[in-house]
């Protein structure tokens, strides 16, 4: 096989790269995986707590971001929310909805994973597992001068492979236990492409302030805005307090602005609003008349039922008010800035959680430099799909939505244009 010329190779056997091959081989092609994990779709067995969100029915656009996410609608319109639900279904996996959200009927990420690798291996896709890339890079002519019909080389510690094709497919850096070990970058820039900086994103918040560790665990709904320079971005849900700063999906949602914006030294701050349900004015009249009603109780006991009695421990004592003290004690002007610190408790964000902990990374190719089918602008016969592109979405499917979007367009492409001449189009 090592001799063997391809019609492409795939450097990366995850979500974008699986489905690539998948679509080139369906019309023809012969194609290699090359995967550094001992299995495929490695990541994808922990999407989703381990139940694989692959999908969305709230698709937009603005889900997706990126120096030019604007260029990515027309990618995932070629291969949008109804064709990934057919295909899908086509190979084994039934979908189910919840609130939207897309799971195979199973609530098994498994169940994605392992129909997808079958279905490569049923196309005859060589899928080589274990196999570290070390080198890229093109060749235009054998050391004779002659040509020899293989562009693309692919050096690594268990041979030389060629194709006339390539696809980046290694993903970013976030999750890199999982494969996303940032390693396609290199080869991108190698072949002339620029880089943007990648950084973590859908991933926790770090902050400043010592009552986090006294808030950690706790859960609330809540709004969080982050206000960077004149930019506001929000988000409503499920927040979590932990020691090192917040949580939570309203959290996450909002963290690439925020991991963008520290890159750049700029700073952020995080305002959040943990009564939604009641107006600042509602609020404090809700705790005055709570300080009335129960003026022998301690404050901290007045507030019990309100918010988590941590958060009320906390929120009295940011407002200088002794928790244990008698509530008749305190007066409107002390429930007003009570409501206050509640519906706007402001902190200053001082760095992300890592590549470790994020679920998306932001930064990579941007789309300029790149076709509507993921080819490469500066090298013909390149594809750079998934996440190694700079894009990325919103909690909820949309990361794997582009995967299978953008690996699909590359797939498709490469299928029309490099599969081999006396190659019989597979049947499906």
């Amino acid at each position: 096989m090592k001799n063997q010329v391809f019609d492409t190779v795939v450097i990366g056997g995850g979500a974008s790269g699986l489905i690539a091959a998948v679509f080139a081989a369906r019309q023809g092609c012969r194609v290699l995986v090359l995967e550094q994990k001992d299995k495929l779709c490695k990541k994808i067995y922990a999407t989703g707590n381990g139940k694989c969100n692959f999908t969305n029915k709230d698709w937009q656009a603005s889900y997706f971001r990126g120096s030019d996410f604007s260029l990515a609608e027309p990618v995932l319109r070629s291969f949008s929310l109804e064709d990934t639900l057919a295909f899908f279904k086509e190979i084994g996996v039934y979908p189910k909805e919840r609130n939207g959200y897309y799971y195979p009927a199973s609530e098994q990420a498994a169940s994605v994973a392992e129909s997808l690798s079958r279905e490569a291996k049923r196309l005859g896709v060589e899928c080589l597992t274990g196999v570290k890339v070390s080198r890229v890079y093109r060749e235009q002519k054998k050391s004779d001068g002659t040509a020899s019909g293989a562009v693309f080389v692919a050096e690594t510690d268990a041979g030389v492979y060629r194709a006339k094709s390539m696809v980046l497919a290694t993903g970013g850096k976030a999750s890199p236990a999982h494969g996303s070990d940032g390693s396609g970058y290199p080869f991108a820039k190698s072949f002339g492409h620029t880089v943007i900086p990648p950084l973590p994103a859908i991933v926790q918040l770090k902050a400043d302030g010592k009552f986090f560790k006294t808030l950690a665990g706790v859960r609330t709904d809540g709004r969080v805005t982050l206000h960077i320079g004149k930019e506001t971005y929000s988000e409503a849900g499920e927040l979590l307090f932990a020691a090192y700063g917040i949580s939570g999906i309203p959290v996450m949602q909002v963290s690439r602005y925020a991991s963008v914006a520290l890159a750049k030294k700029i700073p952020v701050t995080a305002e959040l609003d943990l009564f939604p349900v009641l107006s600042e004015t509602e609020l404090a009249e809700e705790i005055s008349r709570r300080f009335r009603k129960m003026k022998d109780n301690t404050a901290e006991e007045a507030l019990a039922g309100l918010c988590n009695h941590k958060l009320n421990f906390v929120m009295l004592q940011l407002c200088c008010l002794e928790p244990t003290k008698r509530a008749g004690s305190y007066g409107k002007k002390d429930a007003a800035a009570l409501a206050e610190k509640i519906k706007r408790f402001t902190v200053k964000i001082t760095d992300t959680n890592g590549f470790e902990q994020a679920q998306a990374c932001a930064g990579g190719v941007p789309l300029a430099e790149l076709t509507e089918s993921m080819e490469s602008k500066l090298i013909p016969g390149l594809f750079v799909t998934g996440e190694l592109a700079d894009i990325d979405g919103t909690c909820g499917g949309y990361n794997l939505q582009w995967a299978w979007s953008s690996g699909a367009a590359a797939g498709k492409k490469i299928g029309g244009t490099y599969a081999s001449d006396s190659a019989v189009k597979t049947k499906h």
